[in-house]
């Protein structure tokens, strides 16, 4: 223990001998080590937030939305932007009558411009069915959500998210007042409570209508973009699911299950998805980083091959004097992995400030950002840190261990 302590003394002094040349190959392990942490708890803040956005909904819920289907092949038989007409009111009213399935609303979006005496807002509309209220959620600040009623009649009313209402009326009374979206006025039956913002997706700024309204009165449609349909019972959300494909199958004419134009996916499923997406992502950023840290390592192993030329005359004495070639070994390893793990500490505190102040911004922002500190990330950069000194250190250690000290004496 005695021995390795003087070592790490003696590792300590060689580098502060030559203190510009130290601190520049603790630079490009501290960026490396830094990208991994930063990589690593930024995928674990994302998941967090899609995770949480999915399990707002609850875990009760299956999604159906259109898809593009798949030719022979397994690739897409249209171009992307195609639309696809076939979910419609039908498939819901059919959801319906099964018996694990409580409630479902249907819904389109579309974008335009909504105006209140002059004021000016483009925004997403999102037509949605009465029964969004009780399956999202959305609540209601002022006023009310409309009724099945209403958009079966195909009522023009509107529910206003806070920021829509905060920039056309501030602080006016917007209930019972009329707006206009494309020249169709709606009365104001609610304003939405804040939901905050995911990603750059502000929840706030987005208004509600009646499906049925959105669809014949705005968007000249007769199709759903999806369906939302609320389960009774979660542990049956498999049979369910394939239930509500037989049926999507026989509305749709569909016979090959490789030609579906749907997607039925349950709040497990999307979990699941995103997980395994973001799972591929961080690992690829993290192997990215890990080029940088590699490039750390070679920028070691040419620093300790100036070090053990540098030093030449020190090892030959020493080994005159007894030293054997596992402590010489062990002294260059040492400095390697002091060098490296200088960096490693560095790059996390550097990694963990950056991690909190992208916090900062996104939550000044109103972004609903967590602050997400991954220990297995910091685990994994400070068992990087090591691995470098000791794969880039050992080759330049092995040459120093192995010099003939004779000959190294005659270097001075």
């Amino acid at each position: 223990m005695l021995r390795l302590i003087n070592a790490f003394q003696i590792a300590i002094k060689a580098l502060t001998k030559n203190k510009i040349r130290t601190f520049l190959t603790v630079l490009g392990v501290l960026v490396g080590i830094s990208s991994v942490t930063i990589i690593i708890s930024a995928g674990d803040s994302v998941e967090q937030l899609i995770f949480k956005q999915v399990e707002s909904f609850g875990s009760n819920y299956i999604q159906t939305e259109v898809r593009v289907p798949k030719g022979s092949g397994g690739t897409m038989s249209q171009a992307q932007g195609v639309v696809i007409s076939t979910l419609k009111e039908k498939d819901r009213q059919d959801f319906l009558e099964l018996e694990n399935i409580d409630k479902a609303y249907g819904a389109v979006m579309t974008q335009d411009v909504i105006s209140w005496q002059g004021e000016l807002n483009k925004v997403m509309i999102y037509g949605v069915g009465a029964d969004y209220i009780d399956i999202d959620t959305t609540e209601v600040d002022q006023g009310r959500f409309y009724t099945e009623e209403e958009d079966n009649s195909l009522a023009r009313v509107i529910v206003l998210g806070s920021k829509v209402k905060e920039d056309l009326f501030g602080a006016s009374e917007a209930i019972g007042q009329n707006v206009k979206i494309n020249k169709t006025s709606f009365r104001v039956v609610g304003v939405a409570k804040p939901r905050g913002t995911i990603f750059t997706f502000d929840l706030d700024d987005i208004v509600y209508v009646p499906v049925q309204t959105a669809q014949k009165v705005l968007m000249g449609i007769d199709y759903l973009s999806s369906i939302t349909s609320q389960m009774n019972d979660s542990s049956q959300e498999d049979e369910t699911a394939e239930q509500m494909r037989q049926i999507l199958r026989e509305n749709h004419d569909i016979d090959d299950p490789t030609k579906d134009d749907f997607e039925v996916m349950s709040s497990a499923d999307a979990k699941e998805l995103m997980g395994t997406i973001l799972g591929g992502v961080t690992i690829l950023l993290v192997v990215l980083a890990g080029l940088s840290l590699i490039v750390g390592g070679v920028g070691i192993m040419n620093i300790m091959y100036a070090t053990v030329a540098e030093r030449t005359f020190e090892i030959g004495l020493r080994k005159a004097v007894g030293a054997s070639p596992q402590s010489i070994l062990t002294q260059f390893l040492l400095e390697a992995i002091t060098i490296t793990s200088l960096g490693g500490f560095f790059g996390i505190i550097l990694g963990i400030m950056v991690i909190y102040l992208v916090y900062l911004i996104a939550n000044y922002y109103n972004m609903d950002w967590p602050f997400a500190l991954s220990w297995s990330g910091i685990l994994l950069a400070i068992g990087f840190s090591v691995a470098v000194g000791l794969i880039f250190g050992l080759y330049p250690a092995k040459k120093a261990a192995n010099l003939d000290p004779i000959t190294a004496l005659r270097k001075e």
